[in-house]
């Protein structure tokens, strides 16, 4: 994937809602979003399923693989680096947590994509250092139950600083404000509730699209 292209990298994150109890319904929902969201021309997608056993991951990625597999589409696994690799995703998202991106680069396979999330200009620095592909900035804008936003004026800041490595920002944006963060020179913008419903997906890539 050609994280540098001038076209707007387009990111959903699944919402974390699927369970043992609940996966048979929770993976039939999650596979129509990923088809509609391939269909539509989303460019990564990330399986953010923390709930969920190894075992019950790994084959809800091979379901998503096998939708993505013909299209130009990515996957990546929330921190399991191990289950990105096995079940055939193109990469991994890493957590503050997550086994260091240097050590995937040692042993993975080239070309396998590492994202990061990041919430501080420090940390965007140690990821690049670090050897990822791109970090999710977050969050952007105010977001429940997730801190003070960093705002506009502090993103268009950062991503100077560190130009020309890939920035997505994340954290409530949507149809409304997504141009304002491209506008801040971000790479693209992750989303989850704006993603995750079909007709709001639909009328953002629709507008996405269209610049």
């Amino acid at each position: 994937m050609n994280l540098a292209s001038k076209k707007p990298i387009t990111y959903l994150i699944t919402r974390g809602e699927a369970n043992s109890e609940n996966f048979a319904s929770a993976k039939g929902q999650i596979l129509d979003i990923i088809s509609l969201a391939v269909d539509e021309g989303v460019s990564m997608i990330q399986i953010r399923e923390k709930e969920l056993s190894a075992n019950l991951l790994c084959a809800l990625t091979e379901s998503v693989v096998a939708i993505t597999r013909q299209s130009p589409t990515k996957v990546l696994v929330n921190d399991r680096a191990d289950i990105a690799l096995a079940c055939g995703a193109d990469g991994v998202h890493l957590t503050a947590d997550s086994i260091p991106a240097k050590v995937i680069r040692d042993v993975f396979p080239e070309g396998f994509l590492i994202g990061s999330s990041a919430h501080s200009l420090e940390d965007i620095n140690a990821a690049i250092e670090d050897g990822v592909d791109f970090v999710v900035l977050a969050p952007v804008y105010r977001t429940p139950g997730k801190g003070e936003p960093i705002g506009l004026e502090r993103l268009t800041k950062m991503i100077k600083t560190t130009a020309p490595f890939p920035i997505l920002a994340l954290g409530g944006v949507d149809i409304t404000n997504y141009d304002d963060v491209l506008s801040a020179g971000a790479s693209g913008f992750a989303a989850i509730r704006a993603m995750n419903d079909p007709e709001r997906l639909r009328e953002l890539m629709r507008n996405v699209r269209s610049q």
